[in-house]
């Protein structure tokens, strides 16, 4: 699947602390629930023992985000936080397990669901800043990313006929076909599902015994006419061929191919995305409250400290300071955040554009553009790499945080695509080797300093590279190098919940006085 901006980097808009447990669960819980027809009665839930979920899906979110999918919530539902609860009351009974699957990815969800009717077993993945992948149906080996309208029918017949027919019937991206003879399952991608009359026909000659329909969960659809211009940093600058087209518009063009929209309609889907991240910022500083939660509302002080000249003068900074902590009080209190390019790293980037912005007099429209341009430059990110701590470490996300901020700041000063590049190459250097200890097992500590840091780096990375510093390593080379690095980190290090800060003495004392306050 080719990465789009708003699909893979700037997005979900949702609540909750993680994108990779919330956001994600929440797609593969509805995905789920479309398996079943809406009719969920028993849901069984496996972990991998050594996977990242053993330890976090709890603290993180994970229970919260699939049973709110299961019963077809949206991920910015306001009942998210007691979905567990409504889960029960919906008559829905579930059970959790960790098993020794020897699961090569860290974020896999094994689901058993069941009615009265009929049971399905679903494996899926979440991949980062709450992208999925169904990898699995009843034991049939899929791919499915929720980009499309996927009609799955299964076969009593031959197989490869009825694919045929269903070809003629409609336009469809892709007709798949899974096994042979009756345990053939045929999957058809399209803009549509396959027309009921192609069903009941095919149903009416016995070749069918069985259908469903799986809906799409992401904002920006994919097909057979979806394509980028380019996939690489080197690629995007040979493209523009030293025209210095600035980023934003180049960032628009590749939207705008690979989700078939105009351009204008991308800037307005990010002006939006910016009118959000604005009113979580106004919530952040004004106050928020959450229970289970170790940091309280603090960015209230710092805005008060601010305007009573009581800080250090550090200019644009502070202001950007100040709007990425209260965005992170909001992710904290379960509240409207953006994921850009996580929820554990929403605030860098969003908040160091607006403060910057309004310390310029810039507006919306303007923020809009600096944020395209660091979509481009997160499309870099997951189109080699990714955005998953439990893959990458914390460099995956509060690194590719300050990179894509770093040429979001270089676009509001009307730098060059070379200086942009230069910038985000410059701060993912800076963070290579990041690791991601969640301090209790909550994304609150380190994780707003890091957002902090994030956005300080950036800055001082844009200013560097729009007075000619060099990069030295090109951003795709970065890129590849931070891949490898957190190939060679140990899993405890990779947002497990198992070293660093997150066992520290202070840490476990934290959690377990959390966990005292919930029973």
């Amino acid at each position: 699947m080719l990465v789009s901006i708003f699909n893979d980097v700037i997005g979900p808009v949702m609540r909750g602390p993680s994108s990779s447990h919330c956001a994600a669960a929440l797609r593969i819980g509805r995905m789920a629930r479309d398996l079943m027809d809406g009719d969920v009665r028993d849901v069984a839930v496996e972990y991998d023992r050594r996977g990242s979920l053993a330890t976090t899906h709890n603290s993180q979110g994970s229970a919260m985000g699939l049973f709110g999918g299961l019963l077809g919530w949206e991920a910015t539902d306001e009942r998210l936080p007691s979905s567990r609860a409504a889960l029960g009351e919906a008559g829905i009974r579930a059970s959790m397990a960790l098993i020794d699957a020897g699961d090569p990815h860290p974020n896999t969800y094994r689901l058993t669901l069941a009615n009265a009717r009929e049971r399905h077993t679903l494996r899926a993945l979440s991949t980062g800043g709450g992208m999925v992948e169904v990898i699995a149906l009843d034991g049939v080996p899929v791919s499915m990313f929720g980009d499309c309208f996927e009609t799955l029918l299964w076969v009593e017949g031959d197989a490869e006929a009825v694919a045929d027919r269903i070809a003629e019937r409609m336009d469809a991206d892709a007709v798949l076909v899974h096994g042979c003879g009756s345990e053939a399952l045929i999957e058809v991608k399209a803009g549509a599902f396959v027309p009921d009359d192609a069903v009941a026909e095919l149903r009416g000659a016995g070749l069918v015994r069985d259908v469903k329909r799986l809906a799409p969960v992401l904002p920006v659809l994919s097909s057979r006419a979806s394509s980028v211009p380019f996939t690489t940093c080197e690629e995007m600058l040979r493209h523009d061929a030293g025209r210095n087209t600035p980023l934003w518009k180049l960032a628009a063009a590749y939207e705008a191919a690979r989700g078939g929209l105009s351009q204008d309609d991308v800037i307005a889907k990010m002006v939006e995305i910016v009118r959000i991240v604005r009113r979580s910022i106004a919530l952040g500083i004004a106050g928020t409250e959450y229970a289970d939660r170790i940091l309280g509302h603090q960015s209230g002080r710092f805005a008060r400290c601010l305007d009573e000249g009581r800080l250090l003068d550090a200019g644009a900074l502070n202001r950007a300071v100040l709007y990425v902590t209260a965005l992170m009080e909001v992710k904290s209190s379960m509240g409207v955040i953006v994921a850009a390019p996580t929820a554990g790293a929403c605030a860098a980037l969003p908040g160091t554009v607006v403060a910057v912005a309004e310390a310029m007099r810039l507006g919306e429209e303007e923020m809009a553009r600096s944020l395209l341009a660091a979509g481009l430059i997160g499309a870099f990110i997951a189109t080699g790499w990714t955005f998953a701590a439990e893959v990458g470490g914390c460099q995956a996300e509060a690194g590719a945080a300050s990179c894509m901020t770093a040429a979001a700041l270089v676009t509001l000063a009307d730098g060059t695509p070379t200086q942009a590049v230069a910038a985000a190459s410059m701060a993912l250097q800076s963070v290579i080797g990041l690791v991601c200890d969640p301090v209790a097992m909550r994304v609150e500590a380190p994780c707003l300093a890091k957002n902090v840091m994030a956005a300080s780096n950036a800055l001082s990375c844009a200013n560097m590279a729009l007075s000619g510093f060099d990069q030295v390593i090109p951003l795709d080379e970065v890129i590849e190098a931070a891949r490898r690095v957190g190939e060679q980190m140990p899993r405890e290090l990779r947002c497990t919940g198992l070293g660093g800060l997150s066992i520290t003495p202070a840490s476990i004392a934290l959690e377990q006085r959390l966990a005292s306050r919930s029973t």
